[in-house]
């Protein structure tokens, strides 16, 4: 048998990488002034949002500024947020990198043990059913014969039929059971109710877009605003 190797040296893991230490990072933007600063923004746009009539292209030339400012705060807090959020993100990145180099090997161990048990309850279940089938035969010849000549030339000999893989296991490191999955795959899609057939949304978009035309669907185009930085 021979032994997978693995991503990392058990025995020698703790030695190859530094002591687990500490780091400062920024934890509490509502103390930030730079935040608070932006938060001040946040107030009177929205007081001036809600004040706001568009009635004629005046209105809207100053609401259409008051968009554009939306847009550079939008950006400013996203920077401030990645501020705070990207050395938690790096951090979290690093430990989840190190837990895999643990679990990914435990993952591929618990699927071929798995694998090995599934295939040989598939395999005496198999077993099973052939013996099954052996001892149907057999007594249907046997009541063909009875019926033919009134009588058993010779007895009916029986297999002895395997008992049932158990469905439930009991272990010193925890107990095992058994479950049912269902399963599906469709072989006719012409039979299936037409609740079942959904339409693939992804390419009829990509038609619409396109400009072509689909029968049994109605395509039109709906005008929104989009923000571009100004020209440096």
């Amino acid at each position: 048998m021979t032994n997978t190797p693995l991503p990392f040296d058990p025995e020698n893991a703790v030695q190859e990488r530094p002591t687990p230490g500490t780091a400062l990072i920024h934890i509490d933007p509502v103390v930030d002034e730079k935040v608070r600063a932006l938060g001040l923004e946040v107030i009177a746009i929205v007081q001036q949002a809600e004040s706001r009539v568009v009635l004629s292209d005046a209105d809207e030339h100053d609401a259409a500024g008051e968009i554009a400012l939306i847009t550079g705060l939008k950006k400013a807090f996203e920077e401030k947020r990645k501020e705070y959020t990207a050395p938690l993100n790096g951090y979290l990145k690093d430990i989840n990198a190190t837990f895999k180099e643990y679990t990914d090997p435990l993952d591929r161990a618990d699927k071929m043990t798995k694998g090995k048990v599934l295939a040989y309850r598939a395999e005496r279940g198999r077993q099973r059913q052939e013996e099954e089938r052996i001892n149907r035969l057999r007594e249907e010849a046997a009541r063909a014969e009875m019926q033919l000549k009134g009588e058993l030339t010779e007895p009916v000999n029986l297999v002895e039929v395997s008992p049932p893989p158990p469905a439930h296991y009991r272990t010193i490191a925890g107990d095992l059971g058994k479950t049912l999955t269902w399963k599906f795959e469709v072989v006719d899609f012409a039979l299936l109710p037409d609740d079942y057939k959904l339409p693939d949304l992804v390419k009829i978009r990509k038609v619409v877009i396109a400009g072509a035309t689909i029968p049994g669907v109605r395509a039109w185009q709906e005008e929104s605003l989009r923000v571009t930085a100004p020209k440096q």
